[in-house]
């Protein structure tokens, strides 16, 4: 029996590394070819940026190819296991298909774990690195190439004008600070000047040469500008929703409840009707503001489910199949994978109606994919 289970796991992990690997690949070409593949095609990037993005976004993708990896393996491994008349053969030994696949079993568990663990906390920091770092390498390609003959407004509190730009020596240089508090402008002009990025200290050097500043308050002189690398972080700026972590999200919906509560005291001195009205109207704000955070902490932990649910519905259907062609396995699999995930894109729709309990929703495919699995494992185990 432990050489049969070894035997089993070893084909189905083999197929989960390769299936696993392929969903990656395919996942992660969208995002390459959209954003970074371009970057490095006009030398706009460099190759160790590009490996760098790449590896921020395998966690990220991940999140999806872990479940459809494990149904494809099972469905795969089963189908050929019962086409090459194995099956029949250990049923001919008196060993349940229960006890055969109980290490399937455990190993569809294990991933649910390796799920939970990059769904709620790792993909969330990557995708916020993957972006940091493309708005690093858009940044510094518009500082690198400062197109002339134009007005550039990416810097807060500088707008720029080059004359012309020769890979980052400079002529003709208008900057122009502007001021937050004073209505005075100061502008310089440089005849010329060189454009240097440090990025260990993620800053640019503006260096002008023959430079005046002409202020409201009059004067003259020269000097450089130092300008951040990446955009600087406004106050009050938070995460998007989709890119939090679980304990973030869990701190979002609890900054948001207490938002609400904490304008309840008004309603002490209110009539006993208007009372209610206006518990009920703080109660349905507090539902509105709650309810995206909500859903996507719900999704977040459906996710880590559904490599189990695949499993449960893999194996049996992999029997019924009794086929060893991959394209089979394969099409079977997505058409199972676009019916789960039909249900998380019917919940993110309807997010904000919380009437319709969208953080709800995201739980229908798991426990239905979940009890038409054991159903079909109890009858193919019974020979039905």
């Amino acid at each position: 029996m432990k050489t049969l289970h070894t035997y089993l796991t070893r084909q189905v992990v083999a197929s989960l590394l390769v299936t696993v690997a392929v969903f990656t690949f395919v996942l992660l070409l969208g995002n390459v070819l959209r954003e970074i593949l371009t970057l490095l095609v006009n030398r706009q990037a460099t190759l160790g940026a590009v490996t760098e993005a790449i590896g921020l976004l395998i966690p990220y993708v991940w999140a999806f190819a872990l479940p459809m990896g494990m149904l494809t393996a099972t469905l795969l491994i089963f189908g050929r296991f019962s086409a090459d008349q194995e099956l029949t053969a250990v049923r001919a030994s008196g060993v349940s298909l229960v006890s055969l696949v109980t290490p399937i079993l455990l190993l569809s568990i294990a991933l649910c774990i390796v799920s939970a663990i990059v769904n709620m906390e790792v993909a969330p920091r990557c995708r916020v690195a993957y972006k940091d770092l493309v708005n690093s390498l858009k940044l510094e390609l518009t500082i690198l190439q400062l197109p002339g003959g134009r007005f550039i407004k990416d810097f807060p509190g500088y707008i720029f004008y080059v004359g012309k730009n020769r890979r980052g020596n400079l002529e003709d240089v208008i900057v122009f600070v502007l001021k937050d508090q004073t209505k005075k402008l100061t502008s310089i002009h440089a005849r010329s000047g060189k454009v240097e990025v440090d990025s260990a200290s993620k800053t640019v050097l503006v260096q002008l040469y023959d430079a005046k500043t002409i202020s409201d308050s009059g004067g003259t002189g020269s000097g450089n500008i130092t300008l951040p690398l990446a955009p600087p972080e406004q106050k009050g700026h938070q995460l998007p929703i989709s890119d939090m972590t679980f304990l973030q999200l869990c701190e979002e919906l609890n900054t948001l409840e207490q938002y609400v509560s904490l304008r309840s005291p008004v309603l002490t001195n209110m009539a006993p009707k208007q009372l209610l009205a206006k518990k009920k109207e703080f109660q349905r704000r507090r539902n509105d503001l709650a309810s995206p955070v909500r859903f996507q902490i719900h999704k977040q932990v459906a996710f880590s489910f559904a490599c189990f649910g695949f499993t449960l519905v893999g194996i049996p259907l992999g029997i019924r199949m009794h086929r060893r062609e991959t394209n089979i396995g394969i099409a079977l699999a997505l058409l199972l994978v676009a019916v789960y995930y039909s249900f998380i894109l019917v919940a993110q729709a309807l997010q904000t109606r919380p009437e319709f309990a969208p953080h709800l929703i995201v739980w229908l495919p798991n426990f239905m994919f979940q009890a038409v699995g054991a159903v079909l494992l109890w009858r193919a185990n019974r020979g039905i």
